[in-house]
């Protein structure tokens, strides 16, 4: 089932809506993550839904980084042994259709990163690779927007460079039932050029192995997103670099789930 999280002037504080083959919305009521969604009898259409929100609000936003071997290679960095894992806080969410904002301190270098998301669906505890994957929810796109700067020279650790406001786009909806994720192929075109173009199964850790390294000590609660890494052909490692400017068009596109449509914003003043 592909959902959708939606605010307008009837729902102002937000509503799920089940999409229909039609692109028709079927609004719904109740909890996404307790199961207990019903239909209200109404349906919209794309048009009439308003404000498209992030499809889940993540208590944690979790991220693997150096997953695909090739993007290793780009950055001229070792594959590593274990998953890399840092932290995105939750200030950084945006939603389909919403703006990257540079920063107003550090607006030069800041990159995209296309991600197939993970959301959890229940209290994950010390899980056992075997069992990980009925742990999930469903799955999201999602864009690791990253200050190159902050990150590998400035702070020189990862959360800040990637915790700014909106740089965690996630959408544009959620999908349920993929049984198989590692069919999933991720696209990602920066003004309608592609940049990003691999498949989920080239990734050095599979989704099972990286719920079972996270909950080893890291209780992750129902709605945790975890960022599963991206694929090579981020902006740093062209030639020469292509990094974000006002006015770019971003699209994440995932089989399956959709295209998740943001533009990047000069700095607030």
């Amino acid at each position: 089932m592909k959902y959708i999280r939606f605010q307008n002037e009837k729902y102002p504080a937000g509503s799920y809506g089940a999409v229909a083959a039609d692109g028709q919305v079927e609004v719904m009521s109740g909890d996404l993550i307790a199961g207990t969604l019903q239909s209200t009898g109404e349906k919209l259409s794309p048009a009439e839904l308003g404000k498209i929100l992030p499809p889940i609000d993540p208590p944690n936003i979790i991220a693997i980084g150096a997953n695909y071997v090739d993007h290793c290679k780009e950055c001229a960095a070792e594959p590593p042994k274990y998953p890399l894992v840092f932290v995105k806080t939750t200030n950084a969410l945006a939603g389909e259709g919403d703006d990257v904002v540079l920063p107003r301190t550090n607006p030069d270098e800041v990159d995209y990163e296309a991600e197939l998301a993970v959301v959890i669906g229940k209290k994950a505890s010390y899980v056992p690779e075997e069992e990980a994957m009925d742990y999930i929810l469903g799955y999201t796109c999602a864009n690791d927007i990253s200050s190159r700067d902050v990150q590998l020279k400035i702070d020189t650790q990862w959360a800040r460079g990637k915790s700014f406001d909106t740089f965690c786009p996630l959408g544009p909806c959620l999908v349920t039932g993929i049984t198989n994720p590692s069919d999933l192929h991720i696209r990602m075109r920066l003004n309608g050029k592609e940049m990003q173009n691999q498949p989920v199964s080239d990734m050095l850790f599979s989704i099972a192995r990286i719920i079972a390294h996270l909950s080893a000590g890291i209780t992750m609660e129902p709605g945790t997103v975890i960022l599963t890494g991206t694929p090579c052909g981020v902006g740093m490692a062209q030639n020469p670099p292509r990094y974000l400017r006002p006015g770019d068009e971003l699209e994440v596109e995932i089989d399956r789930i959709g295209i998740l449509h943001n533009r990047v914003a000069a700095p607030t003043r």
